[in-house]
Parts: structure tokens; C-alpha cells; sequence
């Protein structure tokens, strides 16, 4: 397989990975899938900025979600964020330094 080919699939597996995440799956939570995976939809957002910013595209975090929820975070909490128990609350402070502090 060709570079470029390689690449076309990797960016439409990733499209499908975010059309499952925000379209088919937008009842399962960001602390669930941080909890379980170790990423969530904040981190794919995240990884989105920091390509762009790799090749010189300047992106702040808002606006990486934005592109990456297809709207404003608060729009998406509102629509879809549930309150988390205390132990997915506990459990996610885990995960996420396990997952993003520790690993930058």
C-alpha cells in the first residue's frame, strides 16, 4: 500500500471513529470512555490541535472541540453530559492522570 493510501484510510477510520462517537454513541459519556479506555472525545479534540499545530496550523483547544463536536462544548453538555456518580468522578481523576497528565 502507497503512503498517500494508507493515510486516506487512516483519516477515514478516524472519521468514522468520531461519527461513532458524536452521532451513533452520544449516550455513552466522556468519563465512561476515559474510565474504561483511557481517552475520550476531549482527548481525540486534543490529538486533532496538537496535528494541527505540528504542521504549523495555530488551534486552540476550543476551537479543536468545536471542529471535532461539530459544536461549542457547552452546546454538547447541554444536549448530551449527564451528572457522574462520585465513584465515576473518583475513577476519572485516576484515569485521567494515568492517561493525559503522566503522559503530556
Amino acid at each position: 500500500m502507497d503512503k498517500q493510501t494508507e493515510i486516506e484510510i487512516q483519516a477515514a477510520a478516524f472519521r468514522r471513529l468520531q461519527k461513532h462517537l458524536m452521532q451513533d454513541r452520544t449516550d455513552v459519556q466522556n468519563i465512561d470512555l476515559m474510565n474504561m479506555a483511557g481517552f475520550c472525545r476531549n482527548c481525540l479534540a486534543r490529538w486533532y490541535q496538537e496535528a494541527a499545530n505540528e504542521q504549523g496550523i495555530e488551534m486552540g483547544k476550543d476551537e479543536a472541540r468545536e471542529i471535532y463536536y461539530g459544536m461549542t462544548m457547552a452546546e454538547w453538555k447541554a444536549k448530551y453530559q449527564t451528572e457522574a456518580s462520585a465513584e465515576k468522578q473518583a475513577a476519572f481523576e485516576v484515569a485521567f492522570k494515568e492517561n493525559v497528565t503522566d503522559r503530556g
